[in-house]
């Protein structure tokens, strides 16, 4: 693995491009540039891009240089939702221009309440156990009302960390951690060059639980194929069911064109499910999950699914039975909700009786020529927006 550290001259506060929905308002600190695993087979993200560690006095600079800029915010006016637009952007042309993506967050994450960070990009704990404790501290030092700091990491990362490492990293604030779990069967992460096999998943994540820490686990429906799509959501659900995740986040495979494996479905040597088949995987893994206590969250464009979402056991049934009532439906209405969900009209089936967008929807479908032969294909061409 490349450990490469930044050794020119400070260039000013840095941000990366990824980060979890939830934390679409929190601060972003960028502790590594790109992914120092950047092999998985699906992924489009940081491909031909460098892997680097940032140094620990770039990083001290950037928390120092948001520090100033909420104490500047706070002697400006003390309750965020007043701020004048005009002031503010007094403020902000009056810094370099390098310094105004720092001020920029800065404001966000104020209004925001100051409550979450997150550390990027895709795994962060490959950074010096000792480098890492030491920037969670000088964090909690500056933000000592912090609730939340948050990053990814990589199971094979977890697993070559020192004993008692994850729980002082907990005691000085890092108390989520997101994890690409993707599937538990041993042959799709093979396939799929996850570089972790499922017991290795299991493990890691029961650290990282034992450690006080909450984790997201993520599960990518469609990820194995026509020809592992059983095995993959049987065998998800039970590496589940032994790490019972805080969270588990399903997020749908979508195909972009630079991925290795968008190369193999057009060589023959990958076929993806279409939507039918992915929702019988959703249920099938929802079904087979037992004596857990996650919540499950779907919110992902990706998904066909918005709604499918709730605490398990509580409501296990009513996930399994909106994808029920999705099968009930004629061929028709289906097509129309596959479509209006991926044109961003929908979130659940509820909203086909209510939304304004039904005309567009149709006419949509009139447009594409969408039948129940062609559908998966067109909506693979609408979902590339979204990887």
């Amino acid at each position: 693995m490349a450990d490469e550290k930044q050794t020119q001259t400070y260039q000013g506060y840095e941000q990366g491009s990824i980060y979890p929905i939830n934390d679409a308002y929190s601060l972003l600190l960028r502790l590594i540039r790109n992914c120092p695993w950047n092999r998985c087979s699906f992924c489009p993200v940081y491909k031909k891009q460098k892997f680097s560690i940032r140094s620990v006095e770039d990083i001290i600079k950037d928390i120092d240089l948001i520090r100033t800029y909420i104490d500047r915010l706070l002697q400006e006016n003390a309750q965020p939702i007043a701020f004048e637009q005009e002031r503010i952007h007094s403020i902000y042309t009056g810094f370099e221009i390098r310094d105004r993506v720092a001020f920029n967050n800065a404001v966000k994450w104020y209004t925001a309440g100051m409550d979450t960070i997150f550390l990027q990009d895709a795994n962060p704990l490959v950074m010096k156990p000792k480098e890492l404790l030491f920037i969670l501290r000088h964090i909690k030092d500056c933000f000592p009302g912090i609730k939340t700091i948050a990053t990814y990491a990589r199971s094979s990362t977890i697993l070559q960390l020192p004993d008692n490492t994850l729980e002082q990293m907990n005691k000085l604030g890092l108390n989520r951690i997101h994890v690409g779990v993707e599937s538990g069967s041993n042959l799709v992460l093979n396939r799929m060059r996850k570089g972790v096999d499922r017991a290795g998943h299991i493990e890691a994540a029961k650290r990282i639980r034992q450690a006080g820490i909450e984790l997201y686990a993520y599960v990518m429906p469609g990820l194995g194929g026509v020809d592992l799509s059983i095995e993959h959501a049987l065998e998800t659900a039970e590496a589940l069911n032994a790490i019972n995740p805080d969270v588990i986040k399903i997020r749908t495979l979508g195909l972009s064109p630079s991925t290795e494996l968008a190369h193999w479905q057009l060589r023959g040597m990958f076929e993806k499910p279409g939507d039918a088949m992915i929702a019988t995987e959703v249920r099938l893994m929802l079904e087979t999950l037992d004596n857990i206590q996650s919540r499950i969250k779907s919110d992902h464009i990706l998904n066909l699914f918005e709604t499918v979402t709730g605490k398990m056991p509580h409501d296990k049934e009513k996930m399994i039975g909106i994808i029920d009532r999705f099968f009930e439906l004629p061929p028709k209405e289906r097509i129309l909700y596959q479509i209006g969900r991926r044109m961003g009209f929908f979130k659940g089936l509820e909203d086909m009786d209510t939304s304004p967008q039904m005309d567009k929807v149709r006419l949509a479908c009139e447009n594409y020529g969408v039948t129940p032969k062609n559908v998966d294909q067109i909506l693979d061409r609408l979902m590339m927006r979204f990887v």
